[in-house]
C-alpha cells in the first residue's frame, strides 16, 4: 500500500477544513458583531448565563481554543473575574460542538447533504464575493464559501483514508486504542494539541469513522483525549500574562481532565464488564457527534455545582490571588482583537471606567477651591495622570480594532469613541486647572465674596451635572439624558456670562480682591468648557 498516496490528500482535505472552517467563522462573527457586544453584558450576570455566551461565541467562532484564548484576555484585562471566567469556558466545550454536528450532517441531512450541496455553496458564494459592495454580502459570502471548502475537505479526507479500510495494521491500531484507554486518550489530546482545534481534530477523526476504520471504544477515549488537547492553545496564550489570567487557562486544563478521568472510568466499566461487544463496533459520524456533545454536556452538569473547587484548586497550584488592579492600568488585552465586536464592547466598558474616574475628580473639584484641601488637590493630579494614561492606551486599542476587518458602523463606532475619549481627556485636565486655582488661593490666602461664592458654587453644580448625565448617557445610549446636557450646557453658557458680568461690577467696587478676583474668572472659563465638552459627548451619543 502507498501511504504517500494517502498521506498527500488526506493533509490537502485537512488544510480545506481548517481553512473553510477559519472563513466561515470569520464571516459569522463578523454579522454577529453586535450581538456578540450584547452578550458581552450578560456576563455580570451570573456563571449559568457565563455558560450559555461561551457555547453562543463557540458555536459562531467554532473554535472552544479560540474562546478559552479571548477568556485568559479578559482575566488578564481584569474585566472577568475567574468566576465568570469558569462559566464561559464550561459553555465553550458545548459550543465546539457545533462543527461536529455540520460534517455528521452528511448521514443524517440524506437528501440536503452538504457534501453534496458544497460545490454548489461555494460557487453562490464565490459569486456574491465578486459582486457584492458592502461589507455585510462579503460576510454572508465568507459563511457560504466556508461551509462548502469546510465539507469538500472532509470529503477530501474520507476518500483519502478508504484505502485503509483493507491495512491490517492501521485496524489493528485502533483496536489497541480502544483496549488501552491511555494511549487513545493521549492519541486524542497529542494531534489535538498539534493542530490546535479540537473541532478539526473531531474532523479528522469523522472522516475516519466515515471509512468505517474506528471502533466504539477507541473513538470515545480519543474524544475525551481531544479535549485536553484543545486546552494547549489557551495554556500557551497565558504565557506572559498575568498569574490570574494563567489561572484561567488552568481551570480550563482541570475542568476537562477531570471531566475525562470521570467518564473514562465510566466507559471502561461499560465496556469491559456490561457491553464488551459494543466497544468493538464501527462508529458513525453522528454517533461522534452524539458521544461529542453528550460528554461535553455531562461534564459541564457534572462539575457546574462544584466548579468553584475548581477555581480553588487552580488557584493554589498557580499560587494565585486576585488582587486589586492598579486604576492606571489598561484593562484591555490584544487577545480580544480576535473577535472585534467583544473587542469594541471591551473598550466602551473601559471608556466607562475613565469616565467614572473623571467624574470623580469632579466632584472634588466642587469643594476644593472652598476648602483648599491638600490631600483633594494631590488626588485631583493623580486622577488627572490616571487619566492621561487610560486615555492614551485606549486610543491606541480603538485604532487598532479600526485597523481589522470590521463593518463600516463600526468603524464609525470607533471614530465616535475616540472622540469622547479625547473629550473626556479634557474634562479631567480642567479639573487639575481647577485643583491650580484652589492652590493659588490658598498661598495667596484669598478667599471669593460671599456672591461669587455662591455664583461659583452654581456654576460648579450645573457643569458637573452636565458631565454626569453625558457620562450616564454613553453608558445606557440614553437619549433623553443625552438631550438633557444639552439643556446643562446651555444654561452654563448662560451662567458665565451673568457671573462673569457681577463679578466685573464687584471687581469695580473693590467689593473683592484682586487675587480671588482672576481666580474666579479662569475658573468660570474652565466650567463652561467642561460644560462643552459634556456636550459633545451628549452629541457623539445621539449620532450613535
Amino acid at each position: 500500500m502507498n501511504y504517500t498516496e494517502i498521506l498527500i490528500p488526506f493533509a490537502g482535505g485537512l488544510g480545506m477544513f481548517i481553512y473553510g472552517m477559519q472563513i466561515m467563522a470569520q464571516g459569522l462573527e463578523n454579522a454577529a458583531g453586535n450581538k456578540m457586544k450584547s452578550l458581552l453584558e450578560v456576563l455580570t450576570k451570573n456563571k449559568f448565563f457565563g455558560v450559555l455566551l461561551g457555547a453562543a461565541i463557540t458555536a459562531v467562532i467554532q473554535s472552544s481554543s479560540a474562546t478559552t484564548v479571548m477568556v485568559v484576555g479578559f482575566v488578564n484585562a481584569g474585566i472577568m473575574n475567574l468566576g465568570q471566567a469558569m462559566g464561559v469556558i464550561m459553555g465553550a466545550n458545548i459550543g465546539t460542538t457545533v462543527t461536529g454536528w455540520l460534517v455528521s450532517s452528511v448521514e443524517w441531512a440524506k437528501a440536503l447533504s452538504p457534501t453534496n450541496l458544497a460545490p454548489i455553496a461555494i460557487i453562490i458564494g464565490v459569486v456574491i464575493m465578486l459582486t457584492g459592495k458592502r461589507h455585510s454580502s462579503k460576510d454572508v459570502a465568507s459563511i457560504i464559501v466556508g461551509f462548502g471548502i469546510l465539507f469538500v475537505g472532509i470529503s477530501t479526507m474520507s476518500t483519502a483514508v478508504e484505502p485503509l479500510q483493507d491495512s491490517p495494521q492501521f485496524a489493528n491500531l485502533f483496536m489497541t486504542l480502544g483496549k488501552n484507554p491511555l494511549l487513545g486518550i493521549l492519541a486524542g489530546a497529542g494531534v489535538t494539541a498539534i493542530i490546535q482545534s479540537s473541532s478539526a481534530s473531531v474532523g479528522i477523526l469523522q472522516s475516519l469513522a466515515a471509512a468505517g476504520l474506528v471502533p466504539m471504544s477507541a473513538a470515545i477515549y480519543i474524544i475525551m483525549g481531544q479535549n485536553i488537547g484543545t486546552c494547549v492553545t489557551a495554556m500557551l496564550s497565558s504565557i506572559g500574562a498575568k498569574k490570574n489570567a494563567k489561572t484561567a487557562a488552568l481551570m480550563h486544563l482541570l475542568f476537562n481532565i477531570i471531566g475525562t478521568v470521570i467518564f473514562s472510568i465510566v466507559a471502561i466499566v461499560f465496556f469491559k464488564t456490561i457491553n464488551p461487544g459494543m466497544g468493538h463496533g464501527m462508529i458513525t459520524q453522528t454517533q461522534i457527534s452524539t458521544v461529542h456533545t453528550a460528554f461535553n454536556i455531562a461534564t459541564t452538569i457534572l462539575l457546574f455545582p462544584v466548579s468553584n473547587y475548581i477555581i480553588i484548586l487552580a488557584k493554589k497550584i498557580g499560587r494565585v490571588d486576585e488582587t486589586a488592579q492598579d486604576d492606571s492600568v489598561v484593562l484591555l488585552d490584544d487577545r480580544m482583537l480576535e473577535t472585534p465586536g467583544i473587542a469594541l464592547q471591551s473598550t466602551i466598558t473601559e471608556i466607562s471606567r475613565m469616565g467614572h474616574i473623571v467624574l470623580n475628580s469632579l466632584e472634588k473639584a466642587k469643594t476644593v477651591m472652598f476648602t483648599q484641601s491638600k490631600d483633594d488637590i494631590q488626588a485631583i493630579r493623580d486622577e488627572e495622570s490616571t487619566v492621561d494614561q487610560l486615555s492614551a492606551g485606549i486610543s491606541e486599542y480603538a485604532i487598532k480594532i479600526s485597523s481589522l476587518r470590521v463593518s463600516d458602523k463600526e468603524h464609525q463606532e470607533v471614530a465616535h469613541l475616540l472622540q469622547i475619549i479625547s473629550d473626556m481627556e479634557r474634562v479631567s485636565d480642567y479639573c487639575e486647572n481647577i485643583s491650580e486655582y484652589a492652590e493659588t488661593l490658598a498661598e495667596k490666602k484669598a478667599t471669593f465674596s460671599e456672591p461669587g461664592a455662591e455664583g461659583m458654587k452654581e456654576m460648579l453644580e450645573v457643569c458637573s451635572d452636565s458631565f454626569k448625565y453625558a457620562l450616564e448617557a454613553f453608558e445606557e445610549k440614553n437619549q433623553d439624558k443625552a438631550l438633557r446636557v444639552i439643556e446643562k450646557e446651555t444654561q452654563a453658557d448662560g451662567l458665565e456670562v451673568s457671573l462673569r458680568t457681577k463679578h466685573i461690577k464687584r471687581l469695580a467696587n473693590n467689593q473683592c480682591s484682586t487675587d480671588s478676583g482672576i481666580v474666579f474668572l479662569d475658573a468660570l472659563v474652565c466650567l463652561e468648557r467642561i460644560s462643552d465638552h459634556a456636550r459633545n459627548i451628549a452629541e457623539e451619543v445621539l449620532e450613535r
